[in-house]
Parts: C-alpha cells; structure tokens; sequence
C-alpha cells in the first residue's frame, strides 16, 4: 500500500518471508489494488533486486545471463495470453529457476495459471492469494487512526462491511476523507477504466450482463447472456483478473466478488437501455422458474416491473395446495397484486384465500371466499367449473373453518368428480407433518367414530384426494387406534398396510405418516434406536425425492434425540429452529412444539411459555384440538416449574380434554414431565373413565422408568437412572453376563445391550468395570 502509512497484512508478509528464508519461489496473485507489488517493494526494501512487468518486457529481456541481483520480480503475468508468449515465458523461467543463486517472484492477478502448473509441481511455490492481502479489522481501524481519520464505531463498520480489508479500498476511503459513496464511485472509475477497458468487448458484455445476479451457475448465465461459451469465459475471467470464484466443486456455482459486481452493475446502467436490462431480468426470471425457484424467479421479474409475469407465476403457484405451494414465502407478492386483477382469476382468488387463512387472517379470507362464490355465480362454461373447484378446494382445506361438515362436504366432492362436473386440483391432508389426525387439519372428531367412518366415507375420501388418498384409510386407523392406546399388533398391521399402498403409487407424505407412527411404536416398546433408524433412513431417501419433507423431519428426530438426551444433535437442531418471535407462521407448528420442548430441556421456561401461548392461540383459533391438548399439558409442567400455580389447572385441563377423546399417548409420551407432578398438586387430577385413568397411569408409568431423563434439566453431575437400568448395573457388577442378565430379567439381550450404553453414555464411561466404579461414587448402587 503505497502512501506514508504502510501496514503490513500479517498472513502475506508471514508466508513471503518464509518464501524468502526457505529460498522457495513465491507466487502472489490478487486483483488489481490489492497490494502484490507495493508488498513486494516494502519487503525488498534496501536488498538488490531486479523488476520485470510482462506489460512492458519480452521473454528476450529475461536474459539470465544478464541478471546479477539474487531476487527477480516478474509482474502482470495476466497479461500473457497468446500461446507462443506462453510458451517462451515459460522457457526463460524455467531458466531462472533453475539457477541456485536466484530467488524468484511471480505475480498476477489469477491463481497459479496452468501453463506453468509443471513448474509449480516440480519447485514447490509458496503461493500468496488475494485474501492474505486484507488487512485485519484492527488494523483497518489503525491504518485509518493514524491518517487522522475521525470516524464513528458505524462508520468503521460500514467500512469494513464495503472493504473487508481491502487495502486500495481503504486507501481510496482515505482520500474520500471517509465519504462511503464517493469510495465506491471512486473504485468503480478506477476499475473501469484501468481494468476493464483492457478486456475484448465479448468479455465486458458477459461480465456486464451476469452481474444482474449475486450467485449463478454455467446455465443461468448462458440464460441470462445469451452467451454459449461461458465455461470460456469464466476461465478468461479468472486468468484475467480472479474476478470470479467458485462456490463448491459439487454445486458449481459461481460469484463475481463484490466490488467487481457493483462496478459492473454501474457500467451496465450506463452502457445498456432500459429494455435490455429488463430483457436480462426476464431471463434470470424464466431460468429460476423452470427450474422451480419461484422466490428467486419473482425477486427477478419484480426489478422491473414485469405484472404479467408475475401474476403467471402467483397463479401457477396458487395450483398448488398448501403443503407444496410457497404461498407464505410469496405472500408479499401476493399482497402486492391489484384487486382488480386478482378479481379476474378464479385460481388467484382461492390463492388470497387460502393465503390469510394461513396468516391468520380470518375476515380476509373468508371476504376473497365470499369474492370467488359472486365470480362463480357470473361466469360460464369452463370458467364456472373452474370457480366451483377452486371453491370446493377452499372448503376442504381453509385451516380456520375446522373439519364441521367435512364428511358431507367430501360426498358432495365425490359425486360432483364422478360426474365430471368440476376439476380440483390434488388435496394434502398432512401438509407435510407425520400425521393424518393432526395434519393438514385436525381430525380428532372423527377418532371418535373411526370405524364407522372409514366404511361409510373412507372410498369417498380416497378417491377425491387422488394419490394423496392410496394408503389414507388404513394410516388414519393405526393413527387413531395408536392414539387410544389400542391392540399393538392390529395398529402394527395397519401401519404397513398403509405404507405399501402409499408407496404403490400414492405420496411420500403418507410414508412420512406411516413412519412417524412406526416411530411412536417403537418408542412406546423401548426401542428408541430403532425409531432413530427408521427416521434416519427415511430421510435419506427425502432428500432426493422429497427435500419439502426435512424440516419436520429433522424435527421429529430431534423429539427422539430429547427421550435419549443428546446434546449435541439437539443443538444443532436448535440452530435450524424456526424463530417464533420475528414472525408466527402455522406451517411450522411441527417444529415449533419440538422448540418447545428443547426450551424445557435447556430450562429456558419463559421462552417456552412465550412460545407456548402462541400455539395456544392459534390452536383455539384453528381449531386444532390436538395440538390444544399437547400445548396445554407442557405449560402445565412449564408453569409448575416456575412455581405458577396455574399448572394444576392447566394439567387438569389437558387431562380432561384428552380423556374426552381417549386419548392415551398424548399423554404417556410426556409422562415423565407430568406424573411427578400429581404428587405435588393441592387436589388429585379428576378422572371420569376408571379405565382410561389406569391404562394412562400404567403406560405413563412405564414409559417414565423407560427414559427418566426425558426433558429433565439436571444439577451438575447429577446422573438418573430407569429401575431396569440399575437392575442390569447392579448384575453387571456381580459379574453376570449379557446373556444371563437377559434371561433373568425377561429381556432380549439387545435391549440389555442398549440400557448397558445408555449408562455409560449418562456416566460418561466407556466400559462396564468403569460404569461399576463410577456408579459406586454417586452412590447408585
């Protein structure tokens, strides 16, 4: 960095100055300002050395027999680009470093280039890239403190935020006496004209038009430029300049470094007209649509203004239903769009619909309901069957109305497709959750009648909801039988009826269903690795069939991560966890009731009421009864643990509520947080079904011994162990084996083998002599 000041960026200076003891060649390569040549003139300061720039040298001035000093600098080797100077530069530094007495530097703008890559293998270049260039924050606010710069702790941060360092940006900072735009335009000029005026016209053109786009692959950019030879001119780029990198080598995806970009988007508006630029934003639009990127596609025709493309793609979206439709990522879109046009499409009209439903906007929704049923009654022919669908699918599926007069509703559907009298388009019950009675909507009245319903309406449902019905019927069966706590083996048989009919032609979302209830099985039997299992590989295979399914996914893994208390999986997972206080979005119930319970966990109680009262608000609003249940019963223990007396009322409440369904593992799953509890409370939980209260307690019960540990915040170093655990401790150290511990304790060895490494896990052991001594100390046995 040229100039009266003169900081040295630490990691090139380090490498350069082992370069220079080891005698190894050294290559340094940056953009233009970055600091190559000032670092090299500062570091050779008073030792001989001799300069050569290819801009103004021939291969022929590298004559070695003519070079006396130690050190020789060739600089702009950039500028090399015809085949035959290459191929003479190379002999003359092949010669140069094949004399002992010589230390050479190469620099450029464009990493190692492959012309020399045979040099560069054989001598073992330490090589100095544009990032060891930037200074560090402390030394920006150095450099700038002793130029006598006053500035704010914003203004030092905006300037970091342009530069990061960057040592020409800084310097121009200085003689802008830190006015940040004059900084940029200054760049800019500087860029423009001693950059790129040096390129061909092809290369100004591509580099112009790509930077409409922060990110880009070789297809887009072909899209956007109209350009066939991009891999040429990525190559041309980087040789040229290192103006672009990589991404990753897997998802080849490339970016134009920032102050390249915004200098590129400059010329471009000074260089192209309006129509141009917009014709570049359509491209952009049209690749991110075809490829189902409708965010990014609109984000594009949005820059100028494209309505018509815009509204094609919000209607084409509004197609979709619910769980794979982007219609609360696209709400701003959507509220954007003129009443007028919206009036005009019934498929946009069911889209605001639906859209403030799930915004919880109740009165809008059912106004733009009310706007599709006056368009329905005017129009005609095809126009009139498509209102009439749209109209149907909006009483099937609006989250706020309930499932009150859903089965006519589905009847009616039925005879009206059988008629061919109207077209909807396919209807997801469990908009992407594990679940059929607390899916899309919640459907626990119909637990009530079950059987009765699944002969009298269960062929209806199937056939209006097309694919989406292969497998319902016998998946809401084992879900409501599960749920009640019925014959295992009836709701094992039921399950896998249901999953080999979803996968024979149905949707992955049902095999999302059927798993998560196979889960719950398996939890409820003590088989929780199996559950892991059987999630883990179902979500391998999502991520290429199904990527919508992942986040709920991820989120029922972390539920079981919670009943085996890792730590480390559980905070990860947190750090993917939806944030209910920017925004409360419905879609993400799942994850915010597995958030909740992480909370209590983590002891973090009052955001786990916060959060709580949320979905407590919109389960009454919603009409979600299940969800009503599951969020009242965790304030319950929230309150009880921050010493509110509300939590007997509240347990009661929940308790009562699932009691009218017979509902036993809402309950149970969450045993261990709440059976404490009845020993605490001032009046016993009133129970009205004798039998409901003892399969509840014995399961509950059951399940608490099965993992004790379960949502429990613990002192340090405080270790609990289930009876079963301490049973097969105490035998292991009376020196029983496996084998005989399973035997006498009616278990198969692989569940004695998981309490065994459930034990040390708690104790943090690796061995069964270790677990022994350490369950001694803390007086376990």
């Amino acid at each position: 960095m040229n100039g009266e000041v003169y900081l040295w960026p630490s990691a090139a200076e380090k490498k350069l100055r082992t370069a220079y003891q080891t005698e190894l060649p050294a290559y340094l390569y940056g953009v233009t300002g970055v600091g190559k040549t000032s670092l090299i003139e500062h570091f050779l300061n008073r030792k001989p050395y001799q300069y050569f720039s290819a801009l103004n040298t021939t291969p022929e001035d590298l004559d070695t027999g003519k070079i006396s000093a130690p050190t020789v600098v060739l600089d702009d080797l950039y500028t090399i680009a015809d085949i035959r100077l290459k191929d003479a530069y190379f002999q003359k530094i092949q010669e140069l470093m094949e004399r002992k007495d010589l230390w050479v530097v190469l620099i450029s703008r464009a990493p190692f280039p492959a012309w020399l890559l045979s040099l560069r293998m054989k001598y073992s270049f330490v090589i100095i890239q544009e990032e060891d260039f930037c200074l560090t924050r402390e030394q920006q606010d150095e450099y700038l403190e002793q130029y006598g710069l006053q500035a704010s702790d914003e203004q030092l941060a905006r300037a970091w935020a342009v530069g990061r360092g960057n040592p020409m940006a800084l310097r121009v900072y200085v003689m802008e006496n830190g006015d940040l735009e004059a900084t940029m335009r200054t760049v800019w000029t500087y860029l423009e004209s001693h950059v790129y005026d040096q390129w061909d016209t092809e290369l100004q053109d591509f580099f112009m038009d790509v930077s409409i786009v922060k990110e880009f692959t070789v297809d887009l950019a072909a899209m956007i430029t109209g350009n066939k030879h991009v891999e040429h001119m990525l190559a041309q780029g980087m040789e040229t300049g290192n103006f672009f990198e990589k991404m990753g080598e897997k998802d080849g995806i490339w970016r134009c470094k920032d102050p390249m970009r915004w200098s590129m988007e400059q010329r471009l508006h000074k260089k192209r007209s309006s129509e141009q630029i917009r014709r570049l934003y359509y491209n952009a639009g049209l690749y991110y649509e075809l490829e189902g990127d409708l965010p990014k596609a609109l984000e594009m025709y949005k820059i100028y203004d494209d309505t018509e493309s815009i509204s094609r793609l919000l209607v084409a979206n509004a197609r979709k239903n619910a769980a794979s439709g982007n219609y609360y990522e696209l709400r701003k879109y959507y509220l954007e769009l003129p009443e007028e046009i919206i009036r005009e499409n019934p498929v946009l009209m069911m889209g605001m619909s639906l859209l403030q439903s799930i915004l919880m906007n109740v009165e809008e929704s059912e106004r733009w309901y009310h706007e599709l049923e006056e368009y329905q009654k005017r129009a005609e022919g095809s126009e009139a069957r498509e209102a009439r669908g749209r109209l149907i699918t909006l009483d099937i599926s609006l989250p706020h109305r309930g499932i009150t007069g859903m089965t006519d509703l589905l009847r009616a559907a039925g005879v009206l497709l059988t008629d061919r009298k109207v077209c909807i388009p396919e209807l997801s019950v469990t908009s992407n959750l594990p679940s059929m009675m607390n899916g899309g909507k919640d459907f626990c009245e119909w637990s009530r009648r079950d059987k009765e319903l699944a002969g009298s309406i269960g062929k209806v449902v199937e056939f209006v909801l097309g694919k989406y019905g292969k497998g319902l019927v016998p998946l809401a069966l084992a879900e409501s039988f599960q749920e009640k706590g019925q014959d295992d083996y009836e709701v094992m048989a039921l399950i896998q009826k249901g999953r080999m009919q979803a996968d024979s032609g149905g949707k992955i979302e049902q095999v999302f269903v059927a798993n998560g209830l196979l889960c719950r099985m398996y939890l409820i039997r003590q088989d929780l690795e199996e559950a892991i299992h059987v999630m883990t590989t179902f979500r391998e295979r999502c991520e290429k069939e199904a990527p919508r399914l992942l986040d709920n996914i991820d989120a029922f893994l972390c539920r079981l991560h919670l009943y085996r208390g890792d730590t480390a999986e559980i905070l990860a997972w947190m750090d993917t966890a939806p944030d209910e206080n920017r925004e409360f979005y419905i879609l993400e119930r799942f994850r915010y009731l597995t958030k909740a319970r992480v909370y209590l966990q983590q002891g973090k109680y009052e955001a786990a009421c916060n959060l709580l009262q949320q979905l407590l608000y919109y389960a009454r609003e919603m009409k979600r009864t299940y969800i009503y249940i599951e969020s009242t019963l965790l304030l319950a223990v929230t309150c009880y643990r921050m010493e509110r007396e509300a939590w007997t009322s509240l347990l009661q409440e929940a308790v009562s509520e699932a009691e009218s369904y017979h509902f036993v593992r809402v309950l149970t799953k969450e045993a261990g947080l709440w059976l404490p509890l009845l020993k605490k409370g001032t009046k016993e939980i009133r129970w009205k079904d004798s039998g409901f209260r003892r399969q509840v307690l014995e399961e509950g019960k059951r399940m608490a011994q099965m993992y004790p540990g379960y949502l429990r915040t613990k002192a340090e170093g405080e270790v609990t162990l289930s009876d079963t655990a301490l049973k097969i401790l105490r035998m292991q150290a009376e020196g029983d084996s496996m084998n005989k511990i399973a035997g006498q304790l009616g278990l198969a060895e692989v569940t004695v083998k998981y309490h065994c490494r459930e034990t040390y896990r708690k104790l943090g052991v690796n061995g069964k002599a270790a677990a022994v001594n350490e369950a001694r100390k803390r007086k376990l046995i």
